[in-house]
């Protein structure tokens, strides 16, 4: 009942009472009314209706009255409605009554009636209180002979209330819950407006209000939306020196000063502007207050900073110093470049801390090597400022100090930073140079601080700020920042000197490991690219090795990781490729050796120092091809498949078998195989090329075949369009790419006979080879052909298994191969004079350049090499005495 609702509700409560109790009074004296007027007209219609009943006169004059009264008087009372109905004798005696113990007995207050009157009337009485009517009933000659009476009893008249009441009183509780429904939205209705509060917290709020509005040190105007004062606390008027009748004036009336009188009549937002009044500096914060509630308008604060402004002055300094030493950590040393360094010290104290700075390094640290002892002389690396029009010597000119009085040189010497407030006044440094020293004076430039670059104790460089027109001189504050940023500068340029000089050092060592230029062969028109990463060596390799019947092996390979390690485990892999290759293996047994060596070298490297840098994470893609009929054998340890350009221009990426990579184990690797046809490019490369932080491989692969699609390049224009397509700036991982355009070997340049495992198809065989190599213009080199191909030809179908095969292969050597079903390998020894045979295989070794075994899946193929052209061949003399018995 503390809340204005709950008041409002118990009022409402109280008239509904009130109106009730007045409509249920007026209600039970107007039905008590209009009950006894009815009922007494009801009993004069009866009681009349009896009297003058044919009957009732003779009735009364018969001796047995009652026995033919009391019959017809029930009849009349159940049918009109009436509570009794009584026939009476002329002296007032019941003569049939409803109730049968009455008649007989003499009913009070008749006398009128006897008399001859009629009447009505509320009696109250025996047997009971009635509204009754009473009529004389009289004989023809007009005397009274009896009476009948009809009447309804007091209490039976309530009924007709019954019925009104329960709607007075439903009317009285509706009137309750509309109240009550009332009440409650009223009730939240005035805590929403209120925010909550009731009558209490309202008054303490704005008791609090107006003490805190007047106490608080602070100025407060509300303004309303036509710039009208409507409130101005005791610390306002004290600030602006306000009128006593200040109140609902317009603001342009109140002598604020133009900039605060325009500032409030505009009604912008500003934020801690400072205003003059008087002999004040005001600080003053304005918003609206239409979005908090208010009606549209405006509220400032007002604050005096006179006092403050000198503080917040000196604060501001400071807080930029230290905004500029923050943004040195930020940007400085980013980039691990030594120039670069240099210019980002000049762009962050540019203009934070000086209108000009000029940075002078060493030559041995440009180029990355250690700083020398001499410091007289260093080179303009970087230098800031306007961009035309500076009298500084510019970048890339030779700064030599030779007077030991200058600034710089005396800064060198301390090993700390100078300064030189006022030039003009500094005769030492304008005798260094008088007419540059005149420029710089005349273009406006006044003050100086020189600070040495030293890390780990040596001079790397040299850092001057200067300041020209418009500008304050330097101060003493000033220096420290100037020192803090060339420490932090010159850390960032010996990190930068020191991975130049490693890098540098990676990628000789890198490229030492590859190959430099690539070996002379038949099969294959091939193009490269190798590009090392910018963040740092890696290693990426490829290879092109020729091998025996003019096939070809491919190569690209990849380390995960970078630096020294990556470049040097690089180099080994590359060597054991090609030691592998010698053995002319198939692709996949080939990385099966490799993964074992890679094996054997992470268990090695973890068993000597106890720190491991396993290689486990290196991929490679071996491939040979064959020239004679375009097939290529390929095989992948962990490796991206290539892409394979047909003649035509189509693009594939095929379904090759992915083996895990080198160093896992303990899964075998598979090969797969394509069929080339001559014209088809085959394109093979390291992630670094597809891969970058702002694509995935997916859409790197469908970039490379877009590049790659056109039909006529040859394999450097297909270099060169993947390198502008796919590489970004700066790339972040190596490239190594490789793509070879096949050829195939002329049909007419290959002849192939099937032998008959019988020493006796020797003969015919070599006579056929003879013929071919006359067809070929080889006819001096038909005795050692001869030689060589019947001595691998009887070996082979003496210590083979069939089928026996020979083929030769004409390019730019002469290619004899003799292959059989047998796994058994030849060996070249020396016989004993004693012995009958094993001069075979030495004489083949004589008089061909090359010769060896590889094996396929069925057999084996044993092929000699020899070289065309001025080659001379073996003494036969000589050999033939090198082999006597």
């Amino acid at each position: 009942m503390r809340t204005l609702g709950g008041q409002v509700f118990l009022l409402q409560v109280v008239v509904v009472l009130v109106l009730v109790v007045a409509a249920a009074a007026a209600l039970v004296l107007q039905e008590r009314h209009d009950g006894e007027d009815g009922a007494t007209k009801r009993s004069l219609a009866v009681a009349e209706s009896f009297a003058h009943a044919p009957g009732t006169v003779s009735a009364l004059r018969s001796p047995r009255p009652t026995a033919l009264l009391q019959a017809p008087a029930q009849r009349a009372q159940r049918r009109s409605g009436v509570d009794f109905v009584s026939v009476l004798d002329g002296n007032g005696v019941r003569l049939a009554d409803p109730v049968p113990k009455l008649i007989g007995t003499k009913a009070q207050g008749v006398a009128r009636a006897a008399a001859g009157e009629t009447f009505t009337e509320t009696f109250h009485g025996k047997p009971a209180d009635a509204v009754r009517a009473v009529v004389p009933v009289k004989d023809p000659s007009g005397h009274v002979i009896g009476m009948v009476t009809a009447g309804i009893r007091i209490g039976n008249l309530g009924h007709l209330r019954s019925r009104q009441v329960p709607t007075v009183l439903g009317a009285a509780a509706l009137a309750l819950a509309i109240g009550t429904a009332g009440t409650a939205l009223v009730s939240r209705r005035l805590r929403r407006q209120t925010g909550g509060l009731g009558p209490a917290e309202i008054t303490r709020m704005y008791e609090h209000h107006d003490a805190v509005l007047h106490a608080v040190r602070e100025g407060v105007l509300i303004v309303d939306a036509d710039g009208r004062l409507l409130l101005a606390n005791d610390e306002a008027r004290r600030l602006l020196a306000l009128p006593e009748n200040a109140d609902q004036r317009h603001v342009t009336e109140l002598g604020l000063g133009p900039d605060l009188t325009r500032l409030l009549e505009s009604g912008e937002v500003a934020s801690d502007e400072v205003f003059a009044s008087g002999d004040r500096l005001l600080a003053v914060n304005t918003r609206h207050t239409a979005p908090y509630g208010g009606a549209p308008g405006l509220v400032a604060s007002l604050r005096d900073t006179t006092e403050l402004r000198s503080l917040s002055g000196r604060a501001e300094s400071a807080r930029g110093r230290l905004t500029l030493l923050y943004e040195a950590g930020v940007r400085m040393g980013t980039t691990l470049d030594v120039r670069q360094t240099a210019r980002e010290l000049a762009e962050v104290a540019v203009p934070g801390l000086a209108d000009v700075v000029t940075v002078e390094l060493l030559e041995s640290v440009l180029h990355g090597e250690e700083p020398t002892g001499v410091v007289n002389r260093m080179r303009r690396t970087a230098q800031r400022g306007p961009e035309t029009g500076s009298p500084l010597q510019p970048v890339g000119d030779v700064i030599q100090f030779v007077v030991a009085d200058t600034p710089m040189v005396a800064a060198l010497q301390r090993g700390k930073a100078v300064l030189v407030p006022d030039l003009r006044s500094a005769q030492d440094w304008r005798a260094h140079d008088p007419d540059g020293a005149r420029r710089v004076l005349d273009y406006g430039i006044h003050s100086l601080i020189t600070v040495p670059l030293r890390a780990r104790g040596v001079v790397l460089g040299m850092v001057n700020f200067w300041r020209g027109a418009g500008s304050p001189r330097f101060e003493e504050e000033d220096v420290a920042v100037a020192e803090e940023l060339g420490a932090r500068a010159a850390v960032a340029i010996d990190n930068a000197r020191r991975y130049s000089r490693e890098h540098a050092m990676a990628v000789t060592l890198q490229r030492s490991l590859l190959p430099r230029d690539l070996p002379q062969q038949d099969a294959l028109e091939v193009a490269w690219r190798y590009l090392p990463a910018q963040s740092g060596v890696g290693g990426d390799w490829f290879d092109v090795i020729p091998l025996p019947g003019f096939r070809v092996a491919l190569v690209v390979g990849d380390i995960v990781g970078h630096g020294l390690h990556a470049a040097v485990t690089m180099g080994r892999l590359r060597t054991a490729v090609l030691n592998f290759s010698s053995l002319d293996l198939p692709p996949d047994e080939l990385l099966g050796h490799l993964d074992e060596m890679v094996t054997r070298l992470d268990t090695q490297t973890v068993g000597a120092d106890g720190e491991a840098a396993p290689v486990t994470g290196a991929t490679c893609l071996y491939a040979i091809y064959d020239p004679v009929g375009g097939h290529c054998t390929l095989s992948r340890a962990g490796h991206l498949v290539p892409a394979v350009v047909d003649p035509v221009g189509r693009v594939s990426f095929p379904r090759l078998p992915l083996s895990p990579p080198l160093g896992v184990g303990g899964h075998p690797f598979e090969a797969g195989e394509l069929d080339l046809p001559e014209g088809s490019r085959l394109v093979l490369f390291t992630d670094g090329l597809v891969e970058d932080h702002g694509r995935d491989i997916d859409e790197g692969l469908r970039m490379l075949g877009a590049a790659v699609s056109h039909p006529d390049q040859t394999p450097e224009e297909t270099c060169r369009a993947l390198m502008e397509t796919m590489l970004p700036e700066h790339p972040s991982d190596d490239v190594a790419l490789l793509v070879a355009r096949t050829r195939l070997l002329d049909p007419s340049r290959v002849a192939v006979w099937d032998v008959p495992f019988d020493v006796m198809a020797v003969s015919r065989v070599r006579t056929d080879a003879s013929r071919r190599l006359a067809g070929w213009g080889l006819q001096e080199r038909g005795f050692a052909t001869e030689l060589i191909l019947s001595e691998l030809l009887t070996n082979a179908i003496r210590y083979g298994a069939p089928p026996v095969r020979v083929r030769f292969l004409l390019g730019a050597t002469l290619v004899c191969e003799v292959s059989d079903g047998s796994n058994t390998s030849p060996r070249l020894r020396r016989a004993a004079t004693t012995d009958e045979g094993g001069r075979g295989l030495f004489l083949v070794s004589q008089f061909a350049q090359r010769w060896g075994t590889r094996y396929m899946a069925n057999g084996k193929v044993i092929w000699a090499e020899q070289t065309l052209g001025r080659a001379p061949e073996p003494d036969a003399g000589a050999l033939l005495d090198e082999m006597a018995w």
